[in-house]
């Protein structure tokens, strides 16, 4: 029998200095780096349920865990709210693949 090491959490959110802003008007939660803008998730909510339509991060900053830090921090805010979530975007369906601690968020549809 071989000793198991237990599994490292994954770090979700690896830049420091991150910022979401919520523009209830123009239905979207936008990442910032200090005064960078990022990128943004657009959604449309009924009540509590909402709908994550997509994941757009500036090609500058694509590939370098900012959509993971993003969609993570959408997913934490709406967790506290008690909201559940319609992932119709691809990014967040594979976020919720690799993630399973979220998969209770999920509306049945």
């Amino acid at each position: 029998m071989s000793a198991h090491q237990p599994e490292q959490p994954v770090q979700k959110i690896v830049h420091q200095g991150l910022r979401l802003d919520h523009d209830e008007s123009r239905q979207r939660y936008s990442l910032w780096h200090g005064s960078t803008f990022i990128g943004f998730i657009g959604y449309q909510r009924e009540d509590q349920l909402v709908t994550l339509q997509h994941t757009i991060v500036n090609e500058e900053f694509g590939k370098r865990g900012y959509a993971r830090a993003l969609v993570t921090m959408v997913l934490d805010k709406l967790r506290a709210e008690g909201a559940k979530i319609v992932p119709e975007c691809s990014y967040v369906q594979d976020y919720l693949n690799r993630y399973p601690e979220y998969h209770d968020m999920v509306a049945i549809q």
